[in-house]
């Protein structure tokens, strides 16, 4: 079988609704947990497909989580050398700085259900399952669009919302895996952001997953599926 490896920062944030997915695809999924498995590893550079998951840390804070040096490492040798990679919210940010670009704090926090822009790109691409759905956001962070990567969604708050780089690299500042499933634990990991951030409730949250997720996840399954036959 083929070996996607998933880089995942806190264990709720997982592949969510894209496992079965890759399993479909034929391929066996193995999570690399950041700060405790090696994230040198020859797996992550020699992998069929790597993915980098989303956490609430900043992808610029290498001195607080030194791991994310080696991360940037891998993620860097995989782009140069067009092997195909999925970046997620995190991901998409961590992409960014290893193609050179400039990650930092947003205009403001983006937490919730909310559709995306297509750009003229991304709705040629396999974006375009997603237009005029809502899909989860929660990042307070944005990046600058890499050198020779293309646009292909944003929104009023966050320009960058999606990014590919060739045909092997796509990036994702919201989350289209996100589970219809088990986001408990995304409420329970996330509490002490939820509580400080005006405006956003949990009961909000759970109230408006139960009825979007039913509906996002098949499509954003549909835009990985596309996603991924392209690189055959």
């Amino acid at each position: 079988m083929k070996t996607a490896a998933a880089i995942r920062h806190v264990h709720f944030e997982d592949l969510g609704a894209y496992e079965n997915v890759l399993a479909g695809a034929g391929y066996s999924v193995r999570y690399h947990d950041a700060g405790i498995d090696d994230l040198q590893s020859p797996e992550l550079a020699n992998c069929e497909l790597l993915a980098v998951l989303g956490g609430p840390i900043g992808a610029y804070e290498e001195e607080n989580y030194p791991f994310l040096k080696d991360e940037i490492a891998v993620i860097e040798k995989r782009l140069n050398f067009g092997r195909p990679a999925i970046g997620i919210c995190l991901g998409a940010q961590l992409f960014a700085r290893a193609l050179g670009s400039r990650v930092y704090a947003g205009p403001g926090k983006e937490i919730g259900w909310a559709p995306i822009a297509l750009t003229s790109a991304g709705k040629q691409s396999p974006l375009r399952f997603l237009e005029g759905v809502p899909v989860l956001h929660w990042h307070g962070d944005t990046f600058d669009l890499p050198e020779g990567a293309e646009l292909l969604a944003s929104t009023p708050l966050c320009r960058n919302q999606a990014f590919r780089y060739g045909k092997s690299v796509l990036a994702f500042q919201f989350h289209p895996e996100a589970p219809t499933k088990h986001f408990e634990r995304w409420l329970i990991g996330h509490a002490a952001e939820i509580n400080s951030t005006t405006g956003i409730s949990v009961t909000e949250l759970r109230s408006e997953t139960a009825r979007l997720a039913p509906e996002s996840a098949p499509l954003g399954q549909q835009c990985l599926r596309e996603w991924l036959s392209a690189l055959n």
